[in-house]
Order: structure tokens, then sequence, then C-alpha cells
């Protein structure tokens, strides 16, 4: 009987490849179910961030109803294959990543840890980040150009071999790496922390309730593209670049910096961001622990029925 209840006990533990291939999946699903929700905020944030011309509410719209004009309903998810391309890997990545380095960390969840929370936030945002950038590029290129000029994902790695070479697809890959950092840390961290602190002072039930993790990743988002959006501006500016004016990080600084100002230049459609940033945040974070407890829930099924006929046999 003892010997029974311990085979059960090991069957109701998932394995680590068990953990990552949930976890890969659950971020898949995430990713690609927030940045669709998002995209056409995400291609006029990117519009006015290469660009000089002063952000405000009524050009954005005015941006989103001439593409709505001349590009159609769906032009305003124009880019939105390059974005998936790079999220459904990016999200899986990084949510996996996640898990991982909090493992090597040794981080107890009923303990608070706040400096090794952030850095294993920061630490997934930089492996995720730097796995899939040469597709981040493409998506940038596709959301900011006409149609005729990059018709296809393809199209785009084709055109920037052929007339930037190979680096191109790494322009803009330092102040992206930089800005993941408190990004993903400042993220993870808040997220976190505000579940942590949920459990223990409201409901002590491990699964917390979709729209309150929705609501956590909304802050956490908030929080996170706050910290980063200098870096953010910076890294946009060096991907979309044809014309080798933004060449380095400080040069990249000064020169937005002498034309525009700190806040018209640095801090330009973080308004924007302020919106489609939580909503983003949120849906991936709450879809991601809704997907894998699910899948993780139907793997120890099936190993349980398993056990169960063995048991039988």
């Amino acid at each position: 009987m003892e010997h029974s209840i311990n085979q059960k006990n090991k069957v109701n533990k998932l394995g680590n490849t068990e953990i990552v291939l949930t976890s890969l999946c659950a971020g898949a699903i995430a990713g690609a179910l927030a940045k669709t929700t998002i995209a056409p905020l995400d291609r006029t944030k990117i519009n006015f961030q290469i660009r000089k011309q002063p952000y405000s509410a009524k050009k954005a719209l005015e941006f989103l109803q001439h593409t709505f004009h001349k590009e159609g309903f769906f032009g305003l998810w124009r880019g939105n294959s390059a974005t998936m391309a790079r999220i459904v890997p990016y999200a899986s990545i990084q949510f996996t990543a996640h898990e991982q380095w909090k493992k090597i960390l040794k981080i107890n969840p009923e303990e608070p840890s706040p400096g090794k929370q952030f850095l294993a936030g920061s630490l997934a945002g930089v492996t995720s980040q730097s796995l899939t950038y040469p597709l981040d590029l493409a998506r940038a290129r596709m959301a900011v150009t006409q149609k005729d000029l990059y018709a296809t994902l393809r199209e785009v790695f084709k055109k920037i071999y052929r007339t930037e070479g190979v680096t191109a697809f790494y322009k803009g890959y330092f102040p992206t790496v930089i800005g993941v950092i408190p990004y993903a840390g400042v993220s993870f961290l808040t997220y976190e922390t505000l579940k942590q602190f949920y459990k223990a002072n409201v409901n002590n039930d491990p699964t917390v309730n979709p729209l309150v993790t929705l609501g956590f990743g909304a802050v956490a988002g908030m929080l996170g593209q706050t910290s980063s959006y200098p870096l953010d501006i910076v890294r946009r500016r060096m991907q979309t670049d044809s014309n080798k004016e933004y060449k380095t990080i400080l040069g990249t600084l000064s020169t937005i910096y002498q034309r525009e100002g700190i806040i018209g230049g640095f801090f330009k459609g973080l308004s924007m961001n302020w919106i489609k940033g939580p909503i983003a945040v949120g849906i991936s974070f709450s879809t991601y622990d809704g997907i894998k407890d699910l899948l993780r829930k139907i793997v120890k099924g099936l190993k349980n029925n398993q056990w169960y006929y063995s048991e039988c046999r």
C-alpha cells in the first residue's frame, strides 16, 4: 500500500521535461494572443517612435484612420505575421527561461526575494531577446514601410541581407538587451510580488482568478514599459535606420535629444504604451498562467490514468 502511495506521488509530480514543454506551449499561446490584440496600437507606436513628428492621441488616431482607408482593415495588422514569427518563440522562451532561472537561483515561491525575482526576470528577457532578435528587427521594418517595399517576412530578410549585410540583422541589439533588463525584471518582479501578496493576504488558493492575474499583469506591464521606454525608442530608431544615421547607442541618444528634446524624443508615444502595454502584458501573464495550469493538469491526469491501469493489471 505504501509503495502504491509513493508511486502515485511520483506521478503527481511533473518532471522537468514536462514542465518545460507545458511552459513552451503556454508561452506561445499567451504571446500570440496578447500581441495580436494590440497589433494596430503597436504599429502606430512604432511609426511615431521612428519619426520626428510629435506624438499626440489625435495624430495617433489619424494614423490609424489613414492606414485603414489606404490599406484596409487588415492593414492595421500589417507586420503581425512577422510579430507572430517572433513572439511565439520569444514568449515561449521567455516564460520557460523564467521558470528555469527561478530554479537555478533557488527562488522559494513562499518567501519574498525581490532581488532574485528581478534577476530571474531580467535573465529570462535577455535569453529570449537574444535568441529571437532578427525577427524583432524584421517585424519593425514591416510595421513602418509600405507593403510594396517589404511584402513578406522572407522578402524583409532577403532585402536587408542584400542591401545592408548580415550585421544589419542585429542593429539596435545592445540597446534592446540593455532595455529588456529593467523591462523584464520589473514586469516579472511586480507580477510575482502581487501574486504572493494576494495569496498571503486575500486568497491562498493555488490558482488565482484570471481577472485578478489580468490586473496584476496590467500593473506589471505599465511599470515595466515605463522603466525601459527611452531605450525602446533608441532600438526602434536603430532597427529601422536603412540610411545608417543611427550607428551607436550614444550617438542615437545624442541625436534624439538635440532634435526632439527629452520628453518629445525619449518618451514619445509613452501614453499609448500605457494603454497597450498593460493590455498586452496583462493578457500575456494571465493567459500563460491559465494555459500552463490547464496543460499540467491534463499531463498529470494522463499520468494518473497510466498509473491506474498499470496497477489494475
